[in-house]
């Protein structure tokens, strides 16, 4: 069986991923409603009851939203250091709190589900704490790296062993400074604690490529300072330079905010 992964939101909004095999997975982040995850998952054929667990990066809204449900409606555990879990037995964004299906992740530590191994690493970001996530099935190593202010050398640790990479490019450095936002805003996007723009994440991934990484999956993508195409297009000129070609040395793809990706099989 092969590793499947399937982007079912990716953005301000809310986040999450389904990472799995035929038989079973995880989601990576619960921050959109429960009724848009089992439509999302049904359309590809996999059930609710398929999900072994739910994996958090961080407290912020638009990941935890329907952490509640899923947990103690549904009898999923929910993965989260102990930060983050405290992070959402505080916040108000979700409804039901955590009792029979809280379990405690460290960093740096591996959690088995089955035949995936999932281990949590430290990034940079405004929350109580966050951590991104490698998924490893058999060879395949799978990454998310979103919501990261900077890329420290533990992020860089991680994104440089993965054959498959979620990775935020949330916004275009011109497009923020022309917005609307607030200067404090701003200052909060860009100041190491926020978030990735276009042009960091495309420089570290082009000095950093090696033939191993099949599959470049850009996330988070802001609704007011980025687009698609302007983000693919900034990793395509950085890879540019090293000779690294797009669609033939590695598959960069932008995922789409509110609305499910195709589902891919990690071979």
């Amino acid at each position: 069986m092969s590793l499947r992964f399937l982007s079912i939101a990716s953005g301000s909004s809310g986040n999450c991923y389904y990472l799995g095999t035929e038989e079973y997975g995880i989601l990576l982040d619960a921050g959109i409603g429960i009724r848009t995850i089992k439509k999302a998952l049904k359309e590809n054929r996999i059930g609710l009851e398929q999900i072994m667990a739910v994996f958090i990066t961080h407290d912020h809204a638009d990941h935890i939203k329907c952490v509640g449900g899923l947990g103690e409606k549904y009898g999923i555990p929910i993965y989260a250091t102990p930060l983050v879990h405290l992070g959402i037995e505080n916040s108000r964004y979700v409804d039901e709190k955590l009792y029979t299906s809280r379990r405690i992740i460290e960093k740096d530590q591996s959690v088995e589900i089955k035949d995936i191994k999932i281990t949590a690493f430290e990034v940079p970001h405004d929350a109580s704490d966050c951590v991104g996530y490698l998924v490893q099935y058999k060879n395949e190593k799978c990454v998310l790296a979103t919501d990261i202010g900077r890329i420290t050398s533990t992020v860089a640790q991680y994104i440089r062993i993965a054959n498959h990479l979620i990775i935020e490019a949330n916004y275009d450095e011109e497009m923020l400074q022309r917005g609307n936002y607030p200067e404090f805003l701003k200052s909060r996007i860009k100041n190491g604690k926020g978030h990735l723009c276009n042009t960091e994440t495309a420089e570290f991934l082009a000095a950093n490529f090696d033939l191993h990484l099949k599959n470049i999956w850009l996330c988070h993508l802001s609704k007011d300072n980025n687009h698609p195409d302007l983000a693919i297009k900034t990793v395509e000129m950085a890879m540019g330079q090293y000779g690294i070609r797009i669609g033939k040395d590695v598959n960069v793809t932008a995922l789409k905010r509110t609305y499910p990706s195709e589902l891919y099989l990690l071979d």
